[in-house]
């Protein structure tokens, strides 16, 4: 846990940091191909809705010694058609659910007949309903209705509270969650109950939730930005996701855990259908909101902002900056490795032929020790094509005050040491 707090503390501080928003083409294609397999999977397979939306006939039957297969054949049997049955209960009290197209009270009771007959049940052991498609289609409508309803106040809530281009990029993430959540029922063939509905709902607001909680943060970091030119649009929305991210993290683990037991549970136990589909959808929902307020609305945000005048003005700036840098820093190190090379060179004597022939003391100019006269030859006077070591002292020389460069003393002889300066007079 401490190494977890280390972790955000250093996301906070801005010391680690994972570029989320530089990546966004990576993620728009990873979020494209998803949402092309969940259309797909809606134009080809279709939702597999419940009765209470389609509306049939639904036999309940007390019947703990039989099987799926039975029922299937006691309904056939009696005409119900194509059927879908489903455990209910368990131990002594389980129960078998089975779900028609709806039929007539003349065939209901066939139905019911057959189950008795051929499962060894009583009448009063099997219970019939009759839903019809009246009811479903209110509860589609009002289902559309709702959500319709939560996107329009959303996206006015955020243009309201933070700014039009937040709340567009809100907008995407909740459509791009929702083709997500609709194309895994559709893939997956998993039954569209009320339940779903509920939960779908329940999913989109806790989305909105983790999306609002980036977007402050950015508002905050991005205060200001243009006057300065320390980091773009950006740049400083990706320190707002990386400094809320452990916080998202936490959130989605904290609330998938008991989604995931329930889902478990309503998997593993049976009577827990209408558990199992609220559960469902909320396990989806929840995992596609967290990407998508990561993944999603922060890039899309900070695209629709670097297209503003004065956020292209600063990302200029701030790359002709860098570029500045980039250049001042190759200069550093280039006249660093020349004044690196001028000491190598001034430590090693060169023999006739060009040869280093070792590290020895060379004399300054001037000095008497040596017998040459005249100055040394460097490139310009057709030397050997390579810096001596006089000319490298002569280069690093100061000048002598007053701007002038000093004028270079010829070297004596030995035979003009042992000269006299005058004559002696004889005694």
């Amino acid at each position: 846990m401490s190494r977890l707090g280390d972790v955000g503390g250093k996301l906070y501080r801005g010391e680690v940091s994972f570029n989320f928003v530089a990546r966004q083409k990576l993620w728009y294609t990873i979020s494209g191909c998803i949402l092309l397999v969940a259309v797909v999977a809606l134009l080809v397979r279709g939702l597999n809705f419940s009765v209470d939306f389609k509306g049939g006939s639904v036999f309940d039957v007390k019947a703990p010694n039989a099987s799926i297969s039975q029922v299937e054949k006691a309904v056939s049997d009696g005409g119900g058609g194509t059927v879908t049955v489903q455990s209910v209960g368990s131990g002594g009290g389980k129960q078998w659910q089975a779900q028609t197209a709806p039929l007539s009270i003349g065939k209901a009771q066939h139905v019911q007949d057959s189950l008795s007959r051929e499962l060894g049940v009583s009448q009063n052991a099997i219970t019939t309903q009759f839903v019809g498609p009246t009811w479903g289609s209110q509860i589609s409508s009002k289902a559309i209705q709702a959500l319709i309803a939560f996107l329009i106040v959303i996206v006015l809530y955020l243009s309201i509270a933070f700014e039009w281009k937040m709340a567009t990029a809100a907008f995407v993430a909740l459509l791009h969650d929702i083709v997500i959540t609709v194309g895994v029922y559709a893939l997956a063939g998993f039954q569209v109950s009320p339940a779903t509905v509920v939960g779908l709902l329940t999913i989109l607001g806790y989305s909105l939730y983790d999306t609002v909680v980036v977007f402050d943060k950015v508002r905050e970091n991005t205060a200001g930005i243009t006057s300065g030119a320390r980091s773009t649009y950006s740049q400083a929305a990706n320190l707002a996701l990386n400094q809320t991210l452990v916080r998202s993290i936490n959130t989605s683990l904290l609330a998938l855990l008991p989604v995931a037991a329930i889902l478990v549970a309503g998997t593993a136990l049976p009577g827990t259908g209408e558990l199992s589909d609220l559960a469902l959808v909320l396990f989806v929902g929840m995992l596609s909101g967290t990407y998508s307020s990561i993944f999603i609305a922060t890039p899309v945000l900070a695209d629709l902002k670097e297209r503003e005048p004065q956020n292209k003005a600063l990302a200029k700036r701030i790359a002709a900056r860098s570029s500045s840098e980039r250049v001042a820093k190759r200069e550093a190190a280039r006249a660093q490795a020349t004044v690196g090379g001028g000491a190598v060179a001034g430590s090693r004597g060169t023999g006739a032929d060009g040869a280093v022939t070792g590290d020895h003391d060379v004399p300054a100019l001037g000095d008497e020790s040596d017998g040459q006269t005249g100055p040394v030859q460097d490139l310009e006077a057709g030397g050997t094509g390579r810096p001596t070591v006089a000319a490298g002292r002569a280069a690093s020389a100061s000048p002598r005050p007053g701007g002038g460069a000093g004028r270079q003393q010829p070297r004596r002889t030995s035979a003009a040491k042992r000269r006299p300066g005058a004559k002696k007079k004889r005694r």
